[in-house]
C-alpha cells in the first residue's frame, strides 16, 4: 500500500470514546479526551447554570464539571459506581463531563455514520455530529463545540 492510500484509510476512520447516558450510547472524538476518572468530590458553585455540577481539583487544577444529562435535557440520576467524569478539551478550555458509564474506545468507518434526524434520543440535533449504525445500537456522536455556546464556556 502506498503512503497516500494509508493516510486516506486513516482519515476515513473515526476513533471515539463511547459512553452511556440512560439507555442511549454516545461517542466523542478521542482527540478531545484528556482523561477519564472515577467520581471524586465535586464542589458546588453558587449561582451557576443548572447543568454545571460544580468544580473539581484535579492534581492542582480547578476544572468545571458539567452534568451532561442535564445539559442534554435528560432527567437526573443518582451517581453510582459506574459514573465517570470524562475530562475533555473544548475551545482551549479543560472541562469535565459526568456520564453514567464509559464503555470503550471504538474505531468505526466514517461511512457507517449519517446526518442525525432533528431530534434523537431526547437530544437536540444541534449537539450531534452524526449517528453511527452499529450492530446492536445507534451511537450518537456528540459535537462538543456545540454542546456549549462560547459565552457559556467563558462564563465557566
Amino acid at each position: 500500500m502506498k503512503a497516500e492510500e494509508i493516510k486516506m484509510d486513516i482519515s476515513e476512520i473515526l476513533q471515539l470514546v463511547s459512553f452511556r447516558l440512560g439507555k442511549e450510547e454516545f461517542g466523542i472524538d478521542i482527540l478531545s479526551v484528556v482523561e477519564i476518572i472515577k467520581m471524586i468530590k465535586i464542589t458546588k458553585v453558587p449561582n451557576s447554570p443548572e447543568f454545571v455540577e460544580g468544580v473539581i481539583n484535579l492534581r492542582g487544577r480547578i476544572i468545571p464539571v458539567i452534568y451532561l444529562r442535564t445539559r442534554l435535557g435528560m432527567p437526573k440520576k443518582v451517581f453510582d459506581k459506574e459514573t465517570r467524569i470524562i475530562v475533555v478539551e473544548i475551545k482551549n478550555m479543560t472541562v469535565g463531563f459526568v456520564v453514567d458509564a464509559v464503555k470503550e474506545v471504538i474505531r468505526i468507518p466514517k461511512d457507517l455514520t449519517e446526518e442525525p434526524p432533528d431530534f434523537i434520543g431526547g437530544v437536540d440535533a444541534d449537539y450531534i455530529t452524526s449517528v453511527a449504525k452499529m450492530d446492536d445500537c445507534l451511537l450518537i456522536i456528540l459535537d462538543l463545540n456545540n454542546v456549549f455556546m462560547m459565552e457559556e464556556i467563558e462564563a465557566l
